[in-house]
């Protein structure tokens, strides 16, 4: 089952894509966010070019276990693109995901400017192995 995760930002969208076993989860790309109908058309060519059969979408709590703008925001478009195609979409926690991804390219020594390029498409690939990890146990 192919597997496809998502890390929704104001400006761009990490997607990452988990391989045909469902053990590993590689970065993908980064979508630069334009128009909604822009974003979900790309999306859903990528759904077909990789034959997903799910969508993680990450979904960022706050501390506090609560819902605030940045969820809500997760969830309305979620329901956007549940509504264009019969893929379910499973919202996942994405705490610190960021933090993590963050941690991963400075110590690879990336630039700042490479990191800004690629953070989004790593928090991705962090949202979706833990997925991945949570549902092989």
């Amino acid at each position: 089952m192919r597997i496809m995760a998502l890390d929704l930002g104001e400006k761009t969208i990490g997607v990452a894509l988990g391989d045909p076993t469902g053990l590993i989860a590689r970065g993908l790309e980064v979508i630069r966010r334009r128009t909604m109908e822009e974003d979900l058309k790309r999306l859903l060519a990528l759904v077909i070019e990789y034959e997903v059969e799910k969508i993680v979408m990450g979904l960022p709590l706050n501390m506090n276990n609560t819902e605030g703008p940045g969820a809500q925001k997760a969830r309305a478009f979620g329901e956007k693109l549940t509504s264009r195609t019969s893929i379910p979409v499973v919202f996942w926690d994405e705490r610190l995901t960021t933090v993590a991804a963050e941690k991963l390219l400075l110590e690879a020594d990336l630039s700042r400017a490479k990191r800004k390029k690629v953070i989004d498409k790593m928090a991705a690939v962090f949202i979706l192995q833990n997925f991945l990890d949570k549902e092989r146990m």
